[in-house]
């Protein structure tokens, strides 16, 4: 297993041992035991899956409070480019962002802690998106970012994108609580 720590402090890209052979591959997609070695660990309570078509946008979404979560997220089938921004008002890097290409070729995973809104854009003509989660999705503590937010200025790699009515209706970075200090 390798690790990747981007230039922004909190998100990290894993790539898994793949063992691939003429029947195709086999790799852990979760071992407590090989996180921790590498320095991660996690507590998992819930696990989703998404499937989209392609030009999909969904993001940039988070949790506050006691339901703030950390992610773990990985691609099924297809690929996408996930997204994390940062939004730890007493960061560095707030406002910044940080992608990644997650596929079924390249099986990459991207953690991304409590305090970044998450998103991604589905560049395959579906995708199955998979992602774990230390806490349980909470309806009260759920809040958004745009994902067009010209502060922002994230680059989707899509045109004409899909987005729910509900992602249209989300705040820009300027306009959101100080929910996340650290």
């Amino acid at each position: 297993m390798k690790i990747i720590k981007p230039e922004i402090t909190g998100p990290i890209v894993i790539e898994p041992d793949v063992f691939p052979d003429g029947r195709g591959y086999f790799f852990e997609s979760f071992s407590a035991k090989k996180y921790i070695e590498h320095g991660l660990s996690f507590n998992f309570v819930q696990d989703n899956i998404s499937k989209s078509k392609k030009g999909t946008v969904r993001g940039l979404h988070y949790q506050i409070g006691d339901n703030a979560q950390g992610k773990l997220c990985q691609v099924i089938l297809g690929n996408v480019l996930d997204v994390a921004v940062d939004i730890r008002f007493n960061s560095p890097s707030f406002g910044k962002y940080f992608s990644v290409e997650l596929s079924e070729a390249n099986h990459k995973q991207l953690w991304i802690p409590r305090g970044f809104a998450h998103g991604f854009s589905v560049l395959s003509s579906e995708a199955i998106f998979h992602y774990k989660c230390t806490a349980y999705y909470s309806k009260a503590d759920e809040r958004s970012i745009r994902y067009d937010d010209p502060q922002l200025n994230i680059e989707w790699q899509i045109e004409n994108p899909v987005v729910s009515e509900k992602d249209l209706s989300a705040k820009l970075l300027k306009d959101i609580e100080m929910d996340f200090i650290f």
